[in-house]
């Protein structure tokens, strides 16, 4: 395989079928944005199936379409440090501290923005009054996630103890076998599609768990099994995983959740959280 995929692509191209022709020409022309896009919605655009898209991302000598995300952005114009170099706000090893911290400032405030331009009024309802009526709520997330997962716990833990977190994918399996009609499962998976995600939800599809999801692809493998999808925003590059940005807008929606599950009963979510701060005041010098 040539050092760059692009040029694979080419070498391989007149061998492709016309379907995989088809996914070539459309990669081609839209290099710098297939990086960003799900696997569902790639397939929608090119009017190709996923397991065409699985077949050619193989048939490259490639594990699978992440891989491919990855190997394109390798592809593309990179940074000294590491970063896509074709976006604005993208920090160069030229820039002096100010400049830094006034990009990283200005990722942070688009992430927020995207995501509430994305939030449905009627969906975050939704998801809230299925928190609020659940047994418990298990917060589950894999890689960077499951730290989300783990913000989502910790801040509902001051006002409830119906929030689980469980960071170990074997026990989220465990968890997810045994949930009922009755619980809750918020999973948080930013790209959507990974396989430790698809074996939890589809555990927690058989037992009619209803399934809240915290995602920036709403096309994607997980929202097939999510009963509330809500959207964060910020395009991360897979050369940016784990970013600062993508995680803003994921904490703006647990705040939103948060708000909306006191909202429900006040009184008593209130008197929850006068007793956890006065618990950690006992514990400040």
């Amino acid at each position: 395989m040539a050092e760059n995929i692009l040029e694979s692509m080419t070498e391989e191209y007149n061998s492709l079928t016309r379907s995989g022709k088809k996914l070539a020409d459309y990669i081609f022309v839209n290099t710098s944005i297939v990086q960003y896009m799900s696997i569902t919605s790639l397939a929608e655009n090119c009017g190709v199936s996923e397991a065409t898209i699985t077949r050619f991302c193989r048939g490259l000598g490639l594990s699978g379409y992440n891989d491919l995300k990855l190997a394109l952005a390798k592809s593309e114009r990179v940074s000294e440090l590491g970063d896509p170099s074709d976006m604005p706000q993208t920090v160069t090893a030229e820039d002096d501290f100010d400049t830094m911290c006034r990009k990283l400032h200005a990722s942070n405030i688009s992430s927020l923005n995207e995501t509430l331009e994305f939030l449905d009024e009627h969906t975050l309802s939704q998801a809230v009054e299925y928190i609020c009526a659940a047994d418990h709520v298990y917060c589950f997330g894999q890689g960077g996630s499951m730290v989300m997962a783990m913000e989502a716990w910790a801040r509902f833990a001051t006002a409830t103890n119906n929030f689980i977190h469980i960071a170990d994918s074997h026990m989220q399996a465990i968890a997810a076998a045994l949930a009922t009609p009755k619980d809750v499962i918020l999973f948080f998976s930013y790209s959507g599609s990974t396989r430790d995600m698809e074996e939890v939800l589809q555990l927690a599809k058989k037992n009619k768990t209803t399934i809240v999801l915290i995602t920036h692809f709403p096309k994607s493998r997980a929202a097939e099994f999510a009963d509330i999808v809500l959207q964060c925003g910020y395009n991360e590059s897979p050369l940016q995983s784990g970013s600062i940005a993508a995680k803003v807008g994921q904490l703006f929606l647990i705040e939103c959740l948060f708000y909306g599950y006191c909202r429900k009963n006040p009184e008593v979510r209130a008197a929850s959280r006068a007793a956890s701060a006065q618990a950690i005041a006992n514990k400040l010098l």
